[in-house]
């Protein structure tokens, strides 16, 4: 069979309805160059707005993706780590407090000859049930263990999508004639068409994961910065779009592959202290994931917001000849400069807080938590 990366070959055949072909397979198929710069086996696309039903179907496949691991794996697992630690945390202090209660009890019959524990009284008025000699939890510890697992199975979703994704925008970029400390290489050879299928790929699956996350952000805890995670999908999603049908696809997938990377690390260090591993692994990888951001958000992404500035109306003219897939005027260059530069505003901000949480760390024996997560005040018992 060829190798190639062919959504075609598997889906169009002659039982699949016409109209369902274009949610189910890359559309405008065109032909391979003579001799392409990169993915010289694949297939090769135009772009066009039948390429909105493909996303259709990649937002669908996700949300179900999504509850199934959540609901099928993340939840299950946590709910049992979770009430184990739990039930092994209740019988350790039923035991100790047990143990305290006899003594004290020992001792007050001896001074008092009143044959009474206090641990038995005690026991009888701490207004917990106990069951096989073990201390049953209170609302409260199961309202919380309820919302850390619940804490737990929205950031798996996360993690399992980040790290699938940068691992294959980290497969193109290595495909691709760019160099990560050469930006310029982006602008060469302007416009990129036509677009390799695992790249036209790439870029729809992102599109509509921005536009799913977009969609979920308030099915999910409301977060302290609710309003800039908004406006950061919005402008991800312009950008994906404008960059995508203008022909600017190189510098897009740079893009994308440094910002995924350390998108993998945030949710995983809240998973580990959602079910309670270990306090340590969560501040390593807090520390290994403040490190990540720093080197691809304020270092590598700003190499490319400057080759944006510098590079890109040095390497390509100015011109609007869509006949010609060329979509760069100067309005259009003062647009996505701007808009890169919001990006990298609301990161500074971001990042911001993230040292906030790094120096408390430092500063106090209060463990690594996101300032960025949703509030999770203290539940009051009734």
């Amino acid at each position: 069979m060829n190798p190639q990366f062919s959504m075609d070959a598997l889906f169009t055949t002659e039982w699949l309805h016409p109209y369902m072909v274009p949610f189910l397979s890359l559309s405008y198929p065109t032909a391979t160059p003579q001799n392409p710069d990169s993915f010289h086996d694949h297939p090769h696309y135009i772009t066009g707005l039948q390429d909105l039903c493909l996303i259709v179907t990649c937002i669908a496949i996700m949300a179900i993706l999504r509850d199934a691991l959540r609901l099928g794996v993340f939840e299950p697992f946590a709910r049992w780590k979770l009430s184990r630690d739990l039930y092994h945390r209740k019988k350790l202090e039923w035991a100790s407090e047990k143990g305290n209660g006899t003594a004290n009890g020992v001792a007050n019959g001896n001074a008092k000859a009143n044959g009474h524990s206090n641990g038995s009284a005690k026991a009888a008025t701490n207004g917990n049930g106990v069951v096989n000699g073990v201390a049953q939890p209170t609302a409260r510890e199961l309202r919380q263990m309820h919302r850390s697992v619940l804490r737990f199975a929205e950031q798996g979703w996360s993690v399992v999508y980040y790290t699938l994704q940068w691992s294959f925008g980290l497969y193109l970029h290595r495909k691709l004639p760019t160099r990560l400390f050469d930006p310029s290489d982006l602008w060469e050879g302007y416009p990129h068409i036509p677009i390799p299928g695992p790249l036209k790929f790439y870029y729809l699956t992102q599109t509509a994961f921005y536009i799913h996350q977009a969609l979920i952000l308030n099915a999910e805890a409301r977060r302290k910065d609710h309003v800039q995670m908004m406006t950061h999908h919005v402008i991800s999603i312009f950008l994906m779009a404008t960059s995508y049908f203008s022909n600017f696809t190189r510098v897009g997938c740079l893009i994308m592959v440094l910002m995924d990377w350390c998108d993998i690390f945030l949710p995983l260090a809240k998973m580990i202290r959602y079910i309670e591993i270990s306090q340590i692994a969560c501040d390593l990888t807090f520390v290994w994931f403040l490190v990540s951001w720093f080197i691809t958000r304020h270092v590598f992404f700003n190499f490319a917001i400057v080759s944006t500035f510098t590079d890109l109306p040095r390497l390509v003219p100015f011109a609007w000849l869509p006949e010609e897939g060329r979509y760069l005027s100067k309005s259009a260059w003062i647009v996505f400069c701007t808009l890169l530069t919001a990006l990298q505003v609301l990161q500074v901000i971001w990042f911001g807080m993230i040292c906030r949480v790094a120096w408390r760390v430092i500063t106090t024996d209060k463990g690594a938590s996101d300032d960025r997560s949703d509030d999770e005040g203290d539940d009051k018992e009734n």
